[in-house]
């Protein structure tokens, strides 16, 4: 399998990211793609993901720095790389009071904008936390395909799982799953289809358990949030790693054998 969302431009990972790459694939996690959080970012991660076979990149900006500037011809530059697989993380964050919510709304709009006059078809990354309500009817109107969006880190619960799912959406889980206060998102992963579910880190952060006292979050450890998923499905670790493999291929456009 591979981490489909890491962030391995961070400066946890500063002169580790080989290291750490190789005890992913020691565990089965044999590649990851790592996300973008603003239009300067986007270049450090195309200059990684082109420095290591098994390393894919995003481009796009976070709605938690909505407020630095965005030069959307950089972002388009990078998208159109090889390397790069997907637009995003872009979306909405309501947990935190910064940025306010009315800039995360127009960077959203202007990014969506662009995204749609690129004529690229890349997958959108959708970083969702508190605003289920306000997000789905955005991108119900922006005219581009449900089938595009992956909400990633899900963090809601059956309800808006189905809501997602409704749009044509995938959702991705992480070690939050696993936490003993995650109920409701368990709930999620139960009816997510299979057709439907991928598995991430979020690293550095959300480190799975058993090993949730570690700090910064690896690729490593999706196997473990993997393994959970399958067990909380009663579905065999064989059968669900052959099907977040097949999703991942498909909705970011990578050979599957790259998966394994």
């Amino acid at each position: 399998m591979i981490d489909t969302h890491c962030h391995l431009t961070f400066p946890q990972y500063t002169g580790r990211v080989p290291a750490v790459l190789k005890a992913a694939r020691l565990r089965g996690v044999v590649g990851a793609i790592t996300v973008c959080t603003t239009t300067a970012n986007a270049h450090d991660c195309l200059r990684l993901a082109e420095g290591h076979s098994n390393v894919w990149c995003s481009a796009g900006v976070h709605p938690l720095h909505a407020d630095e500037p965005a030069d959307w011809d950089a972002m388009l530059r990078v998208a159109r790389a090889d390397r790069c697989v997907a637009f995003g993380e872009l979306g909405m964050d309501k947990h935190y009071d910064h940025p306010p919510l009315e800039v995360q709304r127009r960077v959203l709009a202007e990014q969506l904008d662009v995204i749609k006059g690129s004529g690229l078809s890349l997958p959108i990354i959708v970083h969702c936390r508190e605003a289920f309500d306000e997000l789905l009817p955005i991108f119900r109107a922006s005219g581009l395909a449900g089938e595009r969006f992956v909400f990633h880190c899900f963090t809601g619960g059956r309800d808006d799982a189905r809501d997602v799912l409704d749009l044509g959406a995938m959702i991705s889980y992480t070690g939050i799953v696993t936490f003993k206060n995650a109920g409701s998102i368990r709930e999620a992963a139960q009816i997510t289809p299979a057709d439907r579910i991928m598995i991430e880190t979020d690293a550095p952060f959300l480190t799975p358990e058993p090993h949730r006292k570690i700090y910064p979050n690896e690729p490593q450890y999706a196997a473990d949030t993997a393994r959970f998923v399958a067990e909380l499905r009663g579905e065999s670790w064989e059968a669900f790693h052959e099907v977040i493999n097949a999703n991942t291929a498909r909705f970011f456009g990578i050979p599957v054998e790259a998966c394994v």
